[in-house]
């Protein structure tokens, strides 16, 4: 445990009036040899309260040292503010106070550090502050410092108590748990995600039931129904044994920034809250989930094989929670060729990335590779700022100009878009904030329609 003392406020401000009081002595006239004595008597006077109070302080904490005791989360979610507590508990006989303060990973922003207070004896006191991830990834807590007046007031000993931990930072997964209480609530339209009728949709069959006022005469079994004395009809469900998988980009396309925290984080953070989210729905529906990453630099690829169950989200989390995108290019066409040597099975491959129109050369290989063996989603996302800036009023010239620039870039963009995606009408170029919805609306459509 390291410890350093300090003189205290009221300290300082004694030797301070100590000096102002000699200095006015001296110019009033006093005996030089007068004031010399006095001042020695009160400086020997005042390094002996010193050395007692020191003595005291230190006895008084050898004997029953303050301790923290610090509760965490076992998670924390990027950009959600979270309270922690702190408790300072005071075993001894005799009360301290005490300035705290908790030593947060510099990826957090914090609120209600230090905070001054008063542990009494034999008790505790808690403080309550609160952090907001700003970065995903493993973020560690030291120890906590504690400055403690000692019992004559003259001194204040800083302590570093407690343990250091660390803890992982997340995706924002409240966005899987708004999801789960929207979908229990059948509220999803509030998200706008749409639902569509289940009953004897599907095409794997589920289960026979009684006809009722709407359902398909086609789907109606005849021999159950000789044999009830009433209609009875098949019941089916969407196919549970099928694969959802994310190409992750990971270059230098996905480093924009989407600007504040506030509004979601950069390109890369809205990606993964997407990744996670549709994963919820797709493990939730039966299927398998897997992932890869292309982009990063040589050796740090991640890889994610497919599985099933919702346990398999957790997972999920623990391999891509703490990645970020590099400065490398991104290869489409190696991608490709790494998914289908590593993961031939046919799925609904979901390739997340920031499309350029400089990268269609590049895409549309890797895109008719792909198709030969999956049905694939190239989800692009869009640049706010660029609608930002084309939406803008033109109060001045200069706006016009940037206004018919942003309007001339998504065209091109869009123009190079669909020439690399063709007809395909799931692929979609969306903004971040909107990119979760519309990829869970493309997955319902496809199990809907059967295309895989």
């Amino acid at each position: 445990m390291r410890s350093f003392t300090l003189p205290s406020r009221k300290a300082v401000q004694a030797a301070l009036l100590f000096t102002v009081v000699t200095a006015v002595a001296l110019v009033a006239g006093w005996p030089l040899a007068d004031v010399s004595a006095a001042a020695g008597v009160v400086l020997a006077l005042s390094l002996f309260w010193l050395l007692l109070d020191l003595w005291h302080g230190s006895r008084a904490w050898k004997r029953a040292p303050l301790r923290t005791e610090r509760k965490l989360p076992n998670a924390f979610a990027l950009g959600v503010p979270t309270v922690l507590t702190l408790g300072v508990v005071n075993e001894g006989d005799t009360p301290w106070s005490v300035e705290v303060f908790d030593e947060v990973d510099p990826r957090f922003a914090f609120e209600g550090l230090p905070q001054s207070v008063t542990v009494p004896a034999g008790g505790r006191a808690d403080i309550r502050y609160t952090v907001t991830a700003l970065r995903r990834g493993v973020a560690r807590f030291g120890v906590t410092q504690l400055r403690c007046r000692s019992r004559g007031g003259s001194l204040d000993v800083l302590r570093s108590v407690g343990e250091s931990k660390t803890i992982r930072v997340y995706p924002n997964f409240a966005a899987v748990a708004g999801y789960a209480w929207l979908a229990g609530d059948r509220r999803l339209a509030q998200i706008g995600i749409k639902t569509y009728a289940q009953r004897g949709m599907g095409t794997d069959f589920r289960q026979l039931s009684e006809y009722r006022r709407g359902d398909s005469i086609r789907h109606i079994d005849w021999k159950a129904s000789q044999r009830h004395g009433k209609p009875i009809v098949r019941e089916f469900q969407d196919d549970r044994d099928q694969r959802v998988f994310f190409m992750l980009d990971c270059g230098r396309r996905m480093r924009a920034d989407e600007g504040t925290r506030e509004a979601g984080g950069s390109h890369f953070d809205q990606a993964l809250n997407a990744l996670m989210l549709l994963g919820y729905v797709a493990l939730k529906e039966g299927d398998e989930v897997g992932a890869m990453t292309f982009g990063n630099p040589p050796g740090e690829q991640r890889d994610f094989a497919p599985r099933k169950g919702i346990a398999t989200l957790n997972a999920l989390m623990n391999r891509l929670h703490d990645i970020e995108p590099g400065a490398t290019h991104s290869d489409y066409l190696v991608a490709a060729q790494d998914l289908l040597r590593m993961h031939p099975k046919r799925a609904l491959v979901i390739m997340l990335t920031n499309f350029r129109d400089e990268d269609a050369a590049e895409l549309k290989p890797a895109l008719r590779l792909l198709r030969q063996k999956h049905l694939v989603l190239v989800a692009s996302l869009r640049e706010r700022v660029l609608g930002e800036i084309a939406a803008q009023p033109l109060r001045e010239a200069r706006h016009a100009v940037e206004v018919a620039g942003a309007h001339l870039f998504q065209q091109s963009r869009r123009d190079a878009f669909a020439g690399v995606v063709g007809n395909d009408p799931l692929s979609i170029d969306v903004e971040p904030a909107q990119l979760a919805v519309a990829l869970v609306n493309r997955y319902h459509a496809v199990k809907k329609s059967g295309l895989l």
